[in-house]
């Protein structure tokens, strides 16, 4: 058995603390400041008796992730954002190319940041026991606990512990939803299980190849489509196991902050009028409460909200709109932070974390200057070292060829300065 998670999203719907890079899974809220991507890769390292993991995330998260997991697990990574089944079909791919897995071998898949208890990851080798020519796909059905509109419901045949899947009914009304609950039916948690050789074929007939080195290089041409309309709907056979232990889907701030063990994190105050809120203050001033009930506060560097719980579920639309300029992003050296910005400058505070450096690199349309403001280490301009310490100044013309390196913790204030200044405008070099 393998398990794919899969760790990519946009992280919209818990705006301000996740972004474009830094997703809910990295979101460190639980006791001890553990993110949900450990806690759900620590369940299965409990459950599952070794399975081997390959995590499958997009570009930009991948040195986060090694940043909070190591390397002690398999990376499938997407050039770009599609949506699941291109991003299941890659790591299919890329178990049976790269890393030799045999086709007849059983998949899990399983998203990366439900909230559950062991018994769930427990279920897996069931799923992996019905996996068989009458019933090629095998899927993890939630008994429902209220009537949810943003869940698809599985109908099963029979109300046993295992059944025939008879029809699926995508996220309904709350009226339609309660009406299958009543009839037996399950929420959809996105949990499927089938043999790898099933998986290759439905990408070679719908994307065209089943070659992890073609879908690598066409992957941002691919259909943009998620498996459960482009495999689930389609297909004729499949089976249910019914899971009834706990399960939240912490995708949002009202079901994230059921999850919390506390009501405050971070420079929080509240007076005793306050009831059921929730303020995590991911900034650097504190936050004052007065009055509030059944809210949530959420401030970080790339904003703040204010909502009433239920109101926050609906937060999609409103970031869409904004200016998508991640301010605070953690990389595998450490962190940067967007101090200030306007349409020439961009002004940022890098902390490097000792024995990391940033990747040699240069700049086409814009110069740099570092402030060293504590820590020691060294830069490499065009090939020539120089050591750092506190109250240096560093000057980097355009395409000069750059990197730091942290012998301590570093502590830079970057100053960026130019007509046109991008992400994209980085050249990597070899040292």
């Amino acid at each position: 058995m393998q398990i794919i998670l899969l760790s990519g999203g946009s992280g919209q719907r818990l705006w301000p603390l996740s972004n474009d890079v830094r997703s809910k899974q990295f979101l460190k809220v639980f006791s001890g400041g553990e993110s949900m991507l450990q806690r759900v890769l620590k369940q299965i390292r409990r459950t599952c008796n070794g399975t081997p993991v390959t995590i499958a995330t997009a570009k930009k998260q991948e040195s986060l992730l090694i940043k909070y997991l190591g390397e002690d697990f398999d990376l499938s990574t997407e050039p770009c954002r599609r949506n699941t089944f291109p991003s299941i079909a890659l790591a299919a791919a890329y178990l049976r190319d790269v890393r030799d897995v045999d086709v007849d071998e059983a998949i899990i898949v399983c998203p990366v940041d439900p909230y559950v208890d062991d018994n769930f990851f427990a279920q897996f080798n069931t799923l992996a026991a019905q996996i068989a020519a009458e019933s090629p796909l095998v899927l993890l059905g939630i008994e429902p606990t209220y009537p949810a509109e943003k869940y698809g419901y599985i109908i099963p045949h029979t109300a046993d512990k295992i059944s025939r899947v008879v029809t699926f009914k995508e996220k309904p009304n709350a009226i339609d939803a309660q009406k299958f609950i009543d009839a037996g039916a399950l929420w959809n948690g996105g949990v499927f299980a089938f043999k790898l050789s099933y998986i290759l074929e439905k990408a070679k007939k719908l994307l065209g190849t089943s070659s992890h080195a073609e879908l690598n290089k066409n992957y941002a041409a691919l259909q943009n489509i998620s498996f459960d309309y482009a495999v689930v709907e389609h297909e004729k056979n499949i089976k249910v196991v019914r899971y009834a232990g706990e399960w939240k889907d912490v995708g949002t701030w009202n079901t994230l902050t059921e999850v919390l063990e506390s009501n405050f994190i971070g420079q929080v105050q509240a007076d005793e009028t306050c009831d059921n809120l929730h303020v995590i203050n991911n900034g650097d001033v504190p936050i004052i409460c007065m009055g509030l009930k059944n809210a949530v506060v959420a401030a970080s560097p790339e904003g703040i909200l204010v909502s009433d719980k239920v109101a926050s579920s609906y937060i999609k639309p409103f970031v869409e709109h904004l200016d998508n300029q991640v301010r605070f992003l953690e990389k595998s050296y450490g962190t940067f932070k967007v101090i200030d910005a306007d349409e020439n400058s961009l002004t940022i505070k890098v902390t490097l974390n000792r024995g990391n450096y940033m990747r040699y690199h240069s700049h086409e349309r814009r110069d740099e200057v570092w402030n060293f403001i504590s820590g020691t280490g060294k830069v490499i301009l065009d090939g020539v070292e120089k050591v750092v310490a506190p109250g240096d100044i560093v000057e980097i013309p355009v395409g000069c060829k750059h990197t730091v390196i942290a012998d301590t913790l570093l502590k830079i204030i970057e100053i960026q300065r130019g007509e046109d200044i991008s992400v994209e405008d980085k050249i990597l070099w070899q040292r």
